[in-house]
């Protein structure tokens, strides 16, 4: 199993940033401290999603940072990415685990104790819960107290981060959650220094 830290979970956003840009902050996510980076395209055809996919993963690559495919496995596997991340809608954990190996990560999106410990049994490695707060990308959002977040923690053995609209102005509701890290989107993507960005988030978990 490649070494799995949550603490900073940057997911991309393409539909945020020029073309242009796109690959510029993703690498000054890595140089800032992202410690797993998920990409993450809605809309694009297989063959576009696999090339983005290869040219980020040439970044993180070279800053030993794993690459997370959202819910498309096919992609995962052609470009030897390190992991999967499915949602509740998407391929079961148990199916996504059977395709990916044993070697690879995968992850799950969870809202309530029961999802959690479904996708635990199943073979997941680390969960990624929320929203905490109501985000601005193109996903649907139910919010997720952060009651029950902490009633997910306690109910698995793997690493459950929170997501939803987090930035370093208002984690602190995550203080004492016991959380292993945070996913992010829109605070570094749309950061006029996404460095800077992610090094401040990075230290802000820290202190949670």
């Amino acid at each position: 199993m490649i070494p799995l830290d949550t603490t900073l979970y940057f997911i991309t956003d393409s539909t945020c940033v020029a073309e242009n840009r796109f690959l510029p902050v993703v690498e000054a996510a890595c140089r800032g401290g992202a410690t797993i980076v998920q990409l993450r395209e809605k809309d694009r055809s297989t063959r576009e999603y696999m090339e983005l996919a290869r040219a980020t993963h040439e970044i993180t690559t070279r800053y030993g940072i794993p690459l997370i495919i959202d819910d498309r496995v096919d992609v995962a596997l052609a470009i030897e990415a390190e992991g999967v991340h499915v949602g509740q809608s998407d391929m079961p954990v148990r199916l996504a685990r059977s395709l990916m190996g044993n070697s690879k990560i995968v992850g799950a999106t969870t809202k309530t104790v029961p999802q959690a410990l479904e996708a635990y049994e199943q073979g997941a490695d680390y969960l990624g819960c929320g929203a905490i707060y109501p985000t601005t990308t193109h996903v649907k959002t139910v919010i997720t107290p952060v009651e029950t977040l902490k009633e997910i923690v306690k109910a698995v053995p793997i690493p459950v981060n929170a997501i939803g609209g987090l930035n370093k102005e208002n984690i602190f509701v995550l203080k004492d959650s016991g959380i292993a890290g945070i996913c992010v989107v829109s605070a570094i993507m749309k950061a006029a220094d996404p460095e800077a960005a992610t090094r401040e988030l990075k230290q802000a978990v820290k202190e949670l």
